[in-house]
């Protein structure tokens, strides 16, 4: 049965300031209590996954040796090609200090903590439609992009919460081709869970608004609490480039809206390795909502094209990162895309079920300038394009200001 999907948006809640990760920490604790805040509100401050570390499994083998009984387990990942260490439950707080030692053990040592990456929309307050306790009022429900898909295709693998059936796209070819990665809205824990649910549909909107041909490669990487890890993301990179190889295809474009900061400031090695292997790909991703110059990961990258946000008056919005790791900057105040709800049990229907409607809500943050940023690349690429010429005009054509 297909869902009713003609209710629209209430007016834009106020965007709120740069995300405080310590605040992140405190409404994701009862759901996620295994993150560590290293060095809060300090130059080191960043989200880890407490007593993890990872890196290539003989690496891992290698530190664990020189850790001996302050090891836990050890554990490998086949999907990712990388191993984990578990460190006793004492040393869980100190995770950054023993990667620290160990790099100064043995420099080029490829281990280290298991950073946690947060969603970059702004986190708390939107979007309007859900979470909020702003009540949605009726409103026209924007124009519903094209149908089309483009010949020869141009394919924008998207790693975010998932992609629900939402009337935009899914008839479309290519919704169901990969399998099917749907949003996991968590309907039995409280609202606060749900922060990020329905991300990915937005993000996914946010693309096809603006390149409607594009074929879209789906994978579920991301929380409905907005968060993932380095580990995550390595695997999904791998994962995508493994499926487009057996299916024959290219992936023209990869797009991020999570990302993470570091103690020493320097990419997580695992992450960096996995972008290195996908030098045939573009990847975009959105450069984080904390009003920092800080090097927000993988954004920060050289290989990446890092986005910020621009508010309604074309500036930088006051939540969006900057600095000279970032190449473009893209609307991301009071965008308007696709959007799942999910509405409690009603009368006549059996208790504890939920229903999920479609249509459209207004949220903020760097999270929807990077697809609008990558809707631009697949223009370019369909129109021949190289892709080192699309990321330099691309650049230009949305230039931080």
């Amino acid at each position: 049965m297909r869902l009713p999907h003609r209710w629209g948006m209430s007016p834009a809640h106020p965007v709120d300031g740069p995300l405080r990760l310590a605040e992140l920490v405190d409404r994701s604790r009862p759901f996620a209590d295994d993150i560590v805040l290293h060095d809060p509100d300090g130059p080191a401050e960043c989200l880890l996954r407490a007593g993890e570390l990872i890196g290539t499994p003989e690496d891992v083998e290698t530190a664990a040796g020189r850790l001996g009984r302050r090891v836990d387990g050890v554990t490998r990942i086949e999907t990712a090609g990388l191993a984990r260490i578990v460190l006793r439950p004492e040393l869980h707080q100190h995770t950054a200090d023993v990667a620290a030692d160990l790099a100064s053990w043995r420099p080029g040592l490829s281990v280290a903590p298991n950073h946690v990456h947060f969603g970059s929309p702004v986190m708390f307050g939107t979007p309007v439609m859900f979470g909020t306790g702003a009540r949605p009022s009726a409103a026209p429900l924007p124009p519903r992009p094209e149908p089309e898909l483009w010949q020869p295709p141009v394919t924008v693998a998207l790693l975010d919460t998932g992609l629900d059936p939402h009337p935009w796209f899914a008839g479309r070819r290519w919704f169901s081709e990969w399998g099917l990665s749907p949003e996991v809205l968590d309907p039995d824990l409280p609202p606060e869970a749900n922060r990020q649910a329905g991300h990915g549909t937005f993000v996914a909107g946010v693309l096809l608004q603006h390149a409607s041909g594009v074929t879209v490669r789906h994978h579920r990487s991301l929380s409905s609490l907005g968060l993932t890890d380095d580990l995550t993301v390595a695997a999904a990179l791998r994962e995508v480039r493994t499926l487009a190889a057996e299916h024959g295809e290219q992936l023209d474009i990869i797009v991020l809206t999570a990302g993470c900061y570091t103690a020493d400031d320097r990419c997580p090695p695992v992450l960096r390795r996995e972008i290195e292997r996908t030098r045939d790909t573009i990847v975009v991703a959105s450069a984080g909502n904390g009003g920092s110059e800080r090097p927000f990961w993988p954004a920060a990258l050289p290989e990446v094209t890092a986005v910020a946000a621009t508010g309604l008056d074309g500036s930088l919005a006051e939540f969006s990162n900057r600095g000279e790791w970032v190449n473009a900057a893209a609307p991301g105040v009071n965008v308007v895309s696709s959007f799942v709800r999910l509405i409690p049990h009603q009368e006549g229907v059996a208790p504890g079920t939920t229903t999920r409607y479609y249509g459209a809500a207004t949220w903020s943050g760097t999270s929807f300038a990077a697809p609008l940023i990558a809707a631009e690349l697949a223009r370019l690429l369909r129109a021949g394009t190289a892709a080192d010429e699309a990321r330099r005009k691309v650049c230009e054509l949305y230039p931080i200001e």
